[in-house]
């Protein structure tokens, strides 16, 4: 089977499917799970090369004792790392303001989480622009149109988990 549209996974669909994350809906983790079963049965991945996506994953998940399925994907991709066909790797450079220079040059994303920027580094600097699939991060909702206006595209698994979460910081909470 011919692999799918390359994506760049945020770390956050991982925790998800490893149901990690507080107050997730099952519906939620059912997506993550998917969305990294797809991946890996017929998908490609598109990380940097210097292996920063990687390490964060690694920081997150326990790819040689867990048995979860976002520690089973990064198994998967360290096992594919070197297959073309299914984990694509390119190269992002640092910059000293804006984090790394395939980044966005504009001033309504400097306030961007800096630890998220090499995500958006790799989607813009792949051929294709793959989307980021994001699961529960609400912060990307702030920045993803103004990513899109750059050829960055921002896909979310959990809308309704997305929305909640906002809800929740709006009112004050976590």
């Amino acid at each position: 089977m011919k692999a799918d549209v390359p994506q760049v996974i945020d770390t956050n669909i991982l925790i998800v499917a490893n149901e990690m994350h507080e107050g997730v809906s099952p519906e939620c983790v059912i997506a993550c799970v998917e969305a990294l079963d797809r991946v890996r049965t017929h998908g490609r991945v598109v990380v940097d090369d210097g292996y920063e996506i990687l390490s964060e994953y690694g920081r997150k998940t326990s790819p040689n004792t867990g048995n979860r399925v976002g520690d089973a994907f990064l198994k998967w991709l360290y096992q594919n790392v070197g297959n073309p066909e299914r984990v694509e790797r390119v190269s992002i450079e640092r910059h000293a303001k804006r984090g790394y220079l395939q980044f966005p040059d504009d001033e309504e994303l400097s306030k961007f989480d800096h630890s998220d920027r090499k995500f958006v580094a790799v989607a813009a600097v792949h051929r294709s622009q793959p989307p980021i699939l994001q699961s529960t991060d609400s912060k990307w909702v702030e920045w993803a149109e103004r990513l899109s206006v750059h050829g960055v595209k921002v896909r979310f698994l959990c809308p309704g988990d997305v929305k909640k979460f906002i809800k929740r910081k709006r009112a004050g909470g976590a």
